[in-house]
């Protein structure tokens, strides 16, 4: 490979880019955080993607300072792309990118973005901006192509370079180069697609399946609440069949699946189509953590049990087991709810950062110590370390007449009965 690489952006997708680059050239790694950057030069990754020995094993030029952008020819932005509080998506970080890029931009140089975004984002969008800013014509002087992350958080079995890569390009010239460099690392093998606007669209649908997958299972739990019929229940009884696709209900949070499906509503409704399915889900999903607290408040009326002023405690804060990533996490909507009903609930978790809970979402994080006596215990996030308790732990959590509730479905059901507590799913 004879393209010099810079990733910008260094979080949960961007940092594992670089150190797979790293690994066999120079990587510049720019981040605007001065904080970030120097936790990677002490071989200290936050977010638990990396290990410090692989950072120390990567040649990569950690920076802040955009000027060195300059020594590269291959520039891949692995920046985030939220959406506001009007779930429309929120670009800001991926244009101040390439504008920062753009300052910097030579000629024969690609940029390659692997945010998600809605189809057309990238020539609509950034393109411009990099030629504004470069001075340069796209097309003549530079070219971009789109190559959409597929990093799960957490995930150590299925990393960057085992995930099948979807590359796309301007032209074919730019699609050979981009499929090039990344097959270079990616060892699963590349997936040319036909244009960018192609690739972009195949990014934003994946985690719109899946929030579509779940949303039905959300409502599906809805209606056997109702029914008095446990839905995991019902899920293991179907699963048995082969084609039965095995999803569960739960709280859909997160930095993609809660929030691309956004990015295809926009756009569809941009071009003067409502989409109803999509957006219905999103519904179903989003009020999940209300739906949530709802049924614990009701069973805690069930058992006698005064509500405001109940000693609730949830386990776990972040968008999903085994990952610290607290970004978009609905767990925050389930702690508003109980609030909403009297209830102050005790929260910990075991590996969210105690000073970004604060910050995020004025959590105060509670040691699992902290936990006893409660009247309810909801266990919201499987981590392992929630998995690894026995009935007995869970037991000493709880009131004699305390209830169990597992968002999840990870606790052995026999188990906790067997001990008299009362064990609740979704």
């Amino acid at each position: 490979m004879s393209r010099k690489i810079s990733v910008v952006g260094l979080g949960y997708v961007g940092l594992p880019v670089a150190v797979a680059f790293g690994n066999s050239s120079k990587v510049i790694g720019f981040d605007l955080s001065d904080a970030r950057i120097e936790e990677l030069k002490q071989g200290i990754d936050k977010t638990l993607e990396v290990e410090s020995e692989e950072l120390r094993n990567s040649d990569i030029l950690f920076t802040c300072n955009p000027s060195d952008l300059k020594h590269a020819d291959f520039h891949i932005v692995a920046v985030p792309t939220p959406i506001n509080i009007a779930n429309q998506p929120d670009l800001t970080p991926m244009l101040s990118a390439s504008e920062t890029i753009g300052k910097q931009l030579k000629k024969g140089d690609i940029v390659v973005f692997e945010s998600t975004v809605y189809p057309g984002a990238t020539e609509e969008d950034c393109v411009p901006i990099l030629e504004r800013e470069s001075g340069l014509k796209c097309g003549v002087d530079f070219k971009v192509g789109y190559s959409p992350e597929r990093i799960n958080p957490g995930d150590k079995e299925r990393t960057f370079t085992k995930i099948l890569k979807i590359v796309s390009g301007m032209d074919e010239e730019s699609l050979d180069i981009i499929a090039d460099v990344y097959s270079s690392v990616v060892k699963a093998g590349i997936h040319k697609a036909p244009t960018i606007k192609v690739a972009e669209a195949a990014k934003v649908i994946e985690n719109t399946q899946r929030d579509l997958n779940i949303a039905l299972m959300n409502e599906l739990a809805v209606i056997f609440e109702r029914l008095g019929i446990d839905t995991l229940d019902v899920l293991e009884a179907a699963g048995t069949k082969w084609n039965f696709l095995p999803f569960r209900p739960g709280l859909v949070g997160g930095h993609c699946i809660s929030v691309d499906p956004y990015y295809l509503t926009y756009k569809s409704e941009r071009v003067g189509y409502r989409p109803e399915v999509i957006q219905s889900g999103r519904r179903v999903n989003d009020n999940m953590g209300h739906f949530i607290a709802e049924r614990c408040v009701k069973q805690m009326i069930l058992d006698d049990k005064k509500i405001k002023g109940a000693k609730v405690a949830i386990l776990g804060l972040t968008f999903k087991e085994d990952c610290p990533d607290l970004r978009n996490s609905k767990v925050k909507d389930l702690v508003e709810a109980f609030k909403g009903y009297g209830i102050e609930p005790i929260v910990t978790d075991a590996m969210a950062d105690s000073n970004e809970a604060k910050q995020i979402y004025g959590v105060e994080l509670s040691s699992l110590n902290q936990v006893n006596k409660c009247d309810l215990v909801v266990v919201a996030v499987a981590h392992k370390q929630y998995k690894a308790l026995t009935a007995y732990d869970y037991q000493s959590m709880l009131k004699d007449d305390g209830t169990l509730f597992d968002i999840k479905g990870i606790l052995p059901r026999s188990d906790i009965e067997s001990l008299g507590m009362k064990l609740h799913r979704i």
